[in-house]
């Protein structure tokens, strides 16, 4: 049976993109400079922003005073941008009362994930966040994800990683968990497809049926979705 299961955040329990993508702008155009745009800045969604702005700054002054005006946007407009994907926190509540372990597995800040999960109501369900503050690797390492295993004392031959980027099935891959690619996200199934995931889920409300078939006896440890 499957005990553990873990979650990208931006992307796959929590709409975010277009703040992202907003925010990105506002931290160029304040500077005086052109902004990438959403389809350039898109493909890094899911690593941390230091290395994302590390791209376009001179040194590491540089870098800091892009994150300052970035997260000037963000937090000022956090809660009108932001929702949660449909069937999210239904989701999240079935797993938990099938007594799964949930954690969360993101580039983004441990204190402005607890801010998004506690808006759109699904911190009560969380058990453990590991942020881009907590490892010394990101993704698309996979030290995020032992992490969350080791907190969460799971095992990764019965955990699952949802994800919604290349970079979260690079990461749950290299763990040696099962991986599952999100595609509500902001990322077509041929761009996922590159990173092999194992599974692939077009609703966030399916994962519950995904992960009882993965739990009962008779299912193939290779058996399609």
């Amino acid at each position: 049976m499957l005990h553990t299961i873990l979650f990208d955040l931006d992307g796959t329990l929590i709409d975010s993109i277009e703040l992202i993508q907003r925010s990105k702008s506002h931290a160029f155009e304040s500077r005086g400079l052109p902004a990438p745009s959403d389809a350039e800045w898109l493909p890094g969604i899911g690593t941390p922003l230091r290395a994302m702005f590390t791209r376009y700054a001179a040194d590491d002054a540089d870098v800091d005073a892009f994150i300052g005006a970035y997260r000037e946007y963000q937090l000022a407009n956090h809660d009108r941008l932001v929702r949660a994907y449909d069937g999210a926190a239904a989701t999240l509540a079935a797993l938990r009362e099938r007594g799964h372990a949930i954690g969360i597995v993101t580039s983004k800040s441990v204190e402005l994930s607890e801010r998004g999960l506690a808006y759109v109501g699904l911190l009560p369900f969380v058990q453990t966040i590991v942020g881009a503050d907590s490892t010394a690797r990101h993704k698309p390492h996979p030290e995020p994800v032992h992490v969350a295993l080791d907190r969460l004392g799971g095992r990764a031959d019965r955990a699952l990683f949802i994800g919604d980027s290349v970079h979260d099935m690079h990461a749950g891959n290299a763990a040696g968990v099962g991986t599952v690619a999100a595609l509500w996200g902001p990322f077509s199934r041929a761009e996922l497809a590159t990173a092999s995931p194992r599974f692939y889920l077009d609703r966030l409300a399916d994962l519950p049926a995904l992960v009882a078939g993965l739990g009962a006896p008779e299912t193939r440890p290779d058996a399609p979705a």
